[in-house]
């Protein structure tokens, strides 16, 4: 599912985000799953995938009863924070606290579509980052492109 556009929102009194409907109402349960799968991430961003894509993304080839100790480092690390979040009948998910806490998130979100995820974060962080972000845009296309050429050789 590709996903696109922002909507701004506020967490709930008891830690609940209503998942907008712009994204609920393209999903599709034998397709991506009967949940959503919430990684904090260090930068202040509640990442959500579907169950589907989450899934698809941690499927490796390399799995071995021995992974290298950073492998394994990573495997701990990431995937023991990763909290699948099942959705109410409202369409509304019950945030992890800790998420949270980790990611020092405020009531007042913007929900951003980021492809194969949302990101939820601080709705004064998105506005006051905004606009230089954009003005960024060519630069990091061209950065990325880059990084891909050098891979490709």
């Amino acid at each position: 599912m590709l996903f696109t556009g922002f909507a701004e929102l506020t967490v709930d009194a008891k830690g609940r985000l209503a998942i907008p409907a712009k994204y609920r109402n393209k999903w599709n349960a034998q397709r991506d799953g009967m949940c959503w799968v919430c990684v904090p991430w260090p930068d202040g961003v509640l990442r959500l995938y579907t169950e589907a894509q989450f899934e698809r993304l941690s499927a490796r080839q390399d799995d071995s009863l021995t992974p290298h100790p950073d492998d394994a480092s990573l495997d701990r690390l990431f995937f023991s924070r990763a909290e699948e979040l099942v959705p109410d009948t409202a369409g509304r998910v019950m945030l992890p606290k800790h998420h949270v806490d980790w990611t020092n998130l405020p009531s007042e979100v913007v929900v951003v579509g980021a492809r194969n995820r949302l990101e939820v974060m601080s709705r004064e962080r998105w506005k006051s980052n905004a606009d230089k972000e954009f003005r960024q845009l060519p630069e990091l296309v061209e950065r990325i492109e880059s990084r891909k050429r050098t891979t490709d050789r």
